[in-house]
């Protein structure tokens, strides 16, 4: 797939949010999300193209084309002297299991120039599917090159938990439909903390997505997440937007 512009609009486009520290407020993390601009089809949305993209090998082509954008964005976010731990990208389970994926990454650190730890691979609960341990082998080899991953959607309906603890990423993004449980009783509460600490267990630091006041952040924060995303946190923008 090569780069390509519709409309004046980048084909792939990635805008950013913050993932926050809840006890300070500060920005910790950008999170970023892709949406497609196409000539038929006007702007899709990930939902729209990402189940279609995985069946085959463009979900590969892809992959390199957001890579490209987050590292542009490290560099520019860097450059502009903001404070940030890792920017994401999203990560097809099927590159994940190619078996050149660490040269392949490494070298697009080495030409552009910046650390493994500025990136963070969001992997989708598609992930807990694999039982070969192939996927899970390549994580960790990964992982020690110094790059990170996040489980997203932890926690939703149909993720099957017990299934993190073939996986060693470094975090889970909780799924809003976990954070709608907050404040609606006691029993609802303990469910909420009891996957906050199941993912903690883990060795994955737990992030809230969703979080729409402050009264939800403080609760989570007592349950043991540091982090959040969401209304609260702030909506994805331009990468351009930030540090002006």
């Amino acid at each position: 797939m090569a780069e390509t512009t519709v409309g004046g609009l980048r084909a792939v486009e990635l805008y950013y949010r913050v993932i926050r520290n809840i006890s300070t407020g500060d920005p910790t993390f950008f999170q970023s999300f892709t949406r497609l601009n196409t000539p038929g089809l006007g702007v899709l949305q990930p939902e729209s193209f990402r189940e279609v993209a995985e069946v085959t090998t463009q979900c590969t082509d892809l992959f390199r084309l957001e890579l490209l954008q987050a590292i542009e964005a490290v560099n520019k976010f860097t450059e502009r002297e903001l404070h940030f731990e890792w920017v994401t990208v999203y990560m097809p389970v099927r590159f994940l299991l190619e078996i050149r994926a660490d040269r392949t990454l490494l070298d697009y650190c080495e030409k552009f120039e910046i650390p493994t730890g500025k990136l963070c691979f969001t992997l989708s609960d598609r992930l807990l599917m694999e039982r070969d341990g192939i996927a899970a082998e390549r994580l960790q080899a990964l992982r020690a090159r110094g790059f990170h991953f996040m489980l997203t959607d932890f926690g939703a309906d149909n993720c099957p938990l017990m299934r993190l603890a073939d996986f060693p990423v470094d975090y889970v993004m909780l799924s809003p439909e976990v954070i709608q449980y907050i404040g609606r009783d006691e029993r609802a509460n303990g469910a909420v903390h009891s996957i906050i600490d199941f993912a903690d267990d883990m060795g994955a630091k737990p992030i809230a997505d969703g979080v729409t006041d402050s009264r939800q952040a403080e609760t989570l924060y007592e349950f043991g997440c540091s982090y959040c995303a969401g209304p609260l946190a702030g909506s994805y923008m331009p990468e351009n937007q930030y540090g002006k």
